[in-house]
């Protein structure tokens, strides 16, 4: 038995009564539950009578054993029986629980809302390719001669073309930036330095001589508490290399595993045409979404939907500090550590997330309405399929493995299946053969 009651932000709440009979299952396979775990005089393990095992455990412990399973079964029949597209876990408050009565509970749950899709008719996409210059190609040959390049100490003023090791403090209001010290640190004064300008102020510089300068950190650096901020530095210059770089030619080719130069050439002209095609397909997927996003809408007057859960927005949320984290990992900076770098906690850090992660979830859930509508479904053979893939490229990860063959992994997975197949049709329906 159940009541109903409409909330905002698409969420209801159920307020369910289970009764003494519908428990006494639950009640049982608690039992023995306790009974494999306690030792029970006279009994192996798992085969203490009921009563028994209640004379010695006492019913409470049976019935908050008992109470997960409880709920869960309650609370899913309530939801067939409404047909009520929940999203997320429930919230569980407990009104009633005592053994030998009514458990009454009541469970708050988020609702998918209706989404009515924009007229994928009236959207225009069109996969703009970046064409090839031969500076992209020079650039290419130049990094390749690079990675090749031998390293010789010189005298004399460091050069836009040579690599310099220093020592080097960095000061915020007089005050040394915590982790801003580095010693025998490389810098190669031919490529980009993270801070703009900081290269051109070692430009003319000695060995052993000293500078000191100022600089705007960017904004969007990710050392919030530097971003944005003038940062003084004391720099001295311990060595300069002069970096000779191998002749473009086809000796350099043949190191690089090529015939010759001209195959050399050939290959980078090749790979950079797919890396311009796979940008210009990233960018005209990006643009169709936000245009499908841009023209649905979200929730209305259909029963027990308005508005876009919060769950939904909260896990979206999850998911981009998961990635902050992950992507801060393989830079060598634990989450801590950036967190006291920008002087935040977590929650504030993923509050920052909110528009982005809205427009994550109304991606999701127009993503889920085109499948919908269309009809367009993920098989077990295609689930099983990646999975494979997956642990053949695993298969020295017992941990990873194991995470493989959880519901909730394979859930994961056959959305992200299902999310490429809907970006196909999309793509199929909304850009010209020409672009596609």
């Amino acid at each position: 038995m159940y009541t109903l009651k409409k909330l905002d932000k698409s969420q209801t709440e159920l307020t369910i009564t289970v009764s003494p009979a519908d428990c006494q299952k639950h009640l049982e396979k608690a039992a023995v539950r306790i009974s494999e775990r306690a030792s029970i005089k006279g009994f192996r393990p798992g085969k203490a009578p009921y009563e028994t095992v209640k004379k010695e455990v006492g019913e409470m412990n049976i019935l908050n054993e008992a109470l997960e399973t409880i709920i869960q079964e309650a609370f899913f029949n309530a939801v067939v029986s409404e047909k009520l597209d929940t999203v997320g876990m429930p919230k569980i408050d407990i009104e009633k629980l005592a053994p030998g009565n009514d458990v009454v509970f009541r469970a708050t749950v988020a609702l998918l809302p209706a989404v009515k899709l924009a007229n994928i008719k009236k959207i225009s996409v069109k996969k703009e390719i970046k064409p090839i210059t031969e500076k992209d190609v020079e650039e290419t040959l130049n990094a390749l001669r690079g990675m090749h390049a031998k390293d010789v100490l010189k005298t004399g003023i460091a050069e836009k073309t040579d690599k310099l090791v220093i020592d080097m403090d960095m000061y915020l209001d007089k005050v040394p930036v915590e982790g801003g010290q580095a010693h025998d640190y490389h810098v190669y004064l031919s490529e980009q330095h993270y801070i703009p300008g900081f290269n051109e102020q070692l430009v003319g510089l000695k060995k052993d001589e000293a500078k000191e300068f100022s600089l705007d950190f960017p904004p969007t650096h990710y050392q919030k508490h530097l971003a944005g901020k003038k940062v003084d530095f004391k720099v001295k210059i311990k060595d300069i290399f002069e970096r000779q770089l191998p002749e473009l030619d086809d000796e350099l080719a043949k190191k690089l595993g090529q015939e010759g130069l001209a195959k050399l050439k050939e290959l980078i002209n090749s790979n950079i045409t797919a890396e311009h095609e796979q940008k210009a397909e990233q960018k005209a997927e990006i643009e169709i979404l936000d245009k499908l996003i841009d023209g649905s809408t979200f929730g209305g007057s259909t029963a027990l939907i308005t508005g876009i859960p919060d769950v939904l927005i909260d896990a979206e949320k999850q998911k981009m500090f998961y990635e902050l984290k992950h992507n801060l990992e393989h830079q060598g900076i634990t989450i801590e550590q950036y967190l006291e770098q920008i002087k935040k906690k977590q929650d504030e850090v993923m509050e920052g997330f909110g528009a982005q992660a809205e427009k994550r979830a109304k991606a999701a859930l127009v993503s889920r309405q085109v499948a919908k509508e269309q009809n367009i479904v993920v098989s077990d053979e295609e689930i099983g399929k990646e999975i494979k893939v997956m642990e053949d490229i695993y298969k020295d990860n017992k941990d990873y493995l194991e995470r493989l063959k959880r519901p909730e992994v394979r859930d994961t997975i056959a959305m992200s299946l299902q999310n490429k197949k809907v970006m196909e049709w999309l793509k199929s329906a909304i850009m010209s053969p020409y672009d596609k």
